[in-house]
């Protein structure tokens, strides 16, 4: 019986569970390397929710209601943990075993598929995600940064976040054609990070850009996490989980098709 085996009870996923085992054992003895991206939001809470939200004092939240700033700042940055495990796990992670190692081209000879190989990738970014996730909620309990019995939701919409963010992010590292592509990758995520009602709420924007701010992807983690770590849950919340089940189910179909194409040739 295999490690993975062992753990989790892989049932009809035993195909992409198997790349998913594949993974975890490289990662073995480098695991340190998955927690790395843990420490930047956290760096961002310490830096600007504690130290200019001093400053700041009480914003206004979900629902109208005034909340300390790092209680605001908080959940953003919890988003932002889901979606940097999950999108650079699917980029690098992926980029590298298409155009150096061909990992998939010898996982292709085994009964492993194609769609195997999207799911199996995508659950494990998601994982890396999932762990980011895990250790800011954690950090969130300990400085009393949670409003509302329904931040336990918190969890499982982290999830859903980087399953989103995981499915797409490998979608575009199959036209990724070398590591200066990734410096375009970073010029998306980085506004995207900063803009994204993160630090301040959208009502601070013009009525114009605040409508280019709610399409975008991040906007809607953030806003579905602040909601339920604040109590505040009503329809835009619904909107939130709809549109990033619809991104996670697109950027699944987009990769498996685009891996069919690059890999069955």
């Amino acid at each position: 019986m295999t490690l993975l085996a062992r753990i989790v009870p892989l049932g009809g996923l035993t195909r992409p569970g198997r790349l998913f085992e594949r993974n975890l054992m490289v990662y073995r003895r480098t695991w340190m390397v998955l927690f790395s991206g843990f420490f930047e939001p956290l760096f961002y809470l310490l830096g600007i929710g504690f130290g200019i939200g001093s400053l700041v004092g009480s914003v206004t939240g979900p629902g109208g209601q005034e909340v300390p700033y790092q209680v605001f700042v908080a959940p953003a940055l919890l988003a932002s943990a889901a979606m940097n495990g999950a999108i650079y796990d699917s980029t690098t992670n992926v980029f590298f075993k298409l155009k150096y190692s061909h990992t998939y081209d010898a996982v292709l000879t085994t009964p492993v598929g194609v769609p195997d190989v999207a799911i199996g990738e995508i659950a494990w970014a998601l994982f890396r995600g999932t762990l980011y996730a895990i250790g800011f909620m954690v950090v969130m309990l300990a400085l009393g940064l949670v409003r509302s019995p329904a931040w336990l939701l918190a969890l499982p919409a982290s999830i859903l976040i980087g399953f989103a963010f995981a499915s797409v992010g490998m979608a575009l590292s199959t036209w990724i054609r070398s590591w200066a592509d990734f410096d375009k990758l970073q010029l998306v995520l980085l506004p995207m990070f900063l803009f994204s009602a993160t630090f301040y709420p959208i009502t601070a924007y013009p009525p114009a850009l605040q409508v280019v701010v709610e399409l975008t992807p991040l906007y809607h983690g953030v806003d579905l996490l602040r909601g339920l770590t604040t109590g505040s849950i009503g329809v835009p919340q619904l909107v939130d989980v709809g549109y990033l089940i619809v991104m996670g189910i697109i950027g699944l179909a987009v990769v498996s098709r685009r891996l069919a194409r690059l890999l069955l040739k």
